[in-house]
């Protein structure tokens, strides 16, 4: 079993560079084949529709008491899927993320201030790429330009 806190250091740099299904890939070994259990934020949906992707059987709201946690970590042990009753709402908001994963990740870099040349370096695209993904984000999340991108989708809790 594979345990991960969507908000720690390494999940969040991955999710930033749009590469979290490597990185649980990585984290749940070789063959893949433990199960993924994700602590999540009930109300950042970004990071449960991510964790959907990478194929989690559990999912809890890290606000939830040890008893929740205890019985997931025991259903994913038996390769049973668990959903926190709390995350309920988020699934339904994580649905609607307009973005791809990779989307998302341009979007954080650039959020966190980086410029298209910086973005680019640390993704291994051109700046071309870059700047054809925030032309894509802007139009998806119906912004006026990527300030207003980055403001729509922290607002919505995509990143």
């Amino acid at each position: 079993m594979c345990v991960v806190d969507t908000d720690c250091p390494a999940a969040d740099k991955a999710a930033r560079k749009g590469e979290w299904g490597k990185f649980v890939a990585s984290a749940s070994g070789e063959g893949g084949d433990c199960g993924l259990l994700v602590l999540v934020n009930s109300e950042r949906p970004g990071p449960l529709r991510r964790a959907h992707e990478a194929r989690a059987l559990g999912y809890v709201d890290k606000d939830a008491p040890p008893q929740r946690l205890i019985e997931a970590i025991r259903r994913v042990a038996r390769k049973e899927r668990y959903v926190d009753d709390a995350l309920g709402y988020g699934f339904l908001q994580a649905a609607k993320i307009p973005l791809t994963e990779r989307e998302l990740g341009v979007l954080s870099l650039a959020a966190d201030g980086a410029s298209i040349s910086e973005i680019a370096r640390t993704l291994h695209l051109s700046t071309g790429t870059i700047r054809n993904y925030l032309a894509a984000i802007t139009r998806k999340t119906g912004a006026r330009n990527r300030v207003d991108a980055i403001r729509i989708s922290q607002c919505e809790g995509w990143v």
